[in-house]
């Protein structure tokens, strides 16, 4: 899911991965999510940056949800609509800490094997510009980053 916690996820690849054990599957089964990503050279540019673009891009996840649940049963409607309102609620705090990827490459590095261990995360998609508002040249500057920074210090 797009907007789910870390620690929601934790309990879904836990599950994933006993089933893929369970169907015969060699090994555990690799889990990429999709993640509002941003790297800067500094913690405090990370942090500062794409502040505006992150809570735009949930306020329109949370419009493009509210049409959606406009077209489903009541009951799937219903819990769409509780996402809705978490969506528009959700300050910047509270998407740094539990679903978006902010900082230096060492910080995003530190919190990438995080959640390898912790929740079994093989990987991640890295939405540089989820809510399209940070400069291009900025975003060029985070996929660097991303490239030179982050992407080597973890195995292929």
């Amino acid at each position: 899911m797009r907007h789910t916690s870390w620690a929601a996820l934790a309990e879904q690849i836990g599950s994933y991965h006993d089933a893929w054990k369970a169907a015969g599957h060699p090994g555990k089964g690799q889990v990429f999510v999709s993640s509002p990503t941003y790297i800067a050279e500094t913690d405090e540019r990370a942090c500062s940056e794409p502040r505006e673009s992150i809570i735009h891009f949930y306020h329109e996840q949370a419009n493009l949800l509210e049409g959606a649940a406009k077209l489903v049963d009541p009951e799937t409607a219903a819990r769409r609509m509780r996402r809705v309102e978490q969506l528009r609620k959700i300050d910047y705090d509270d998407a740094l800490r539990t679903n978006a990827l902010v900082g230096s490459p060492d910080t995003i590095v530190e919190k990438l094997r995080s959640l390898q261990a912790e929740i079994g995360l093989s990987g991640i998609l890295a939405e540089l510009n989820c809510g399209g508002l940070i400069p291009h040249d900025r975003v060029l500057a985070a996929m660097q980053l991303l490239c030179g920074a982050v992407k080597p210090r973890f195995a292929v």
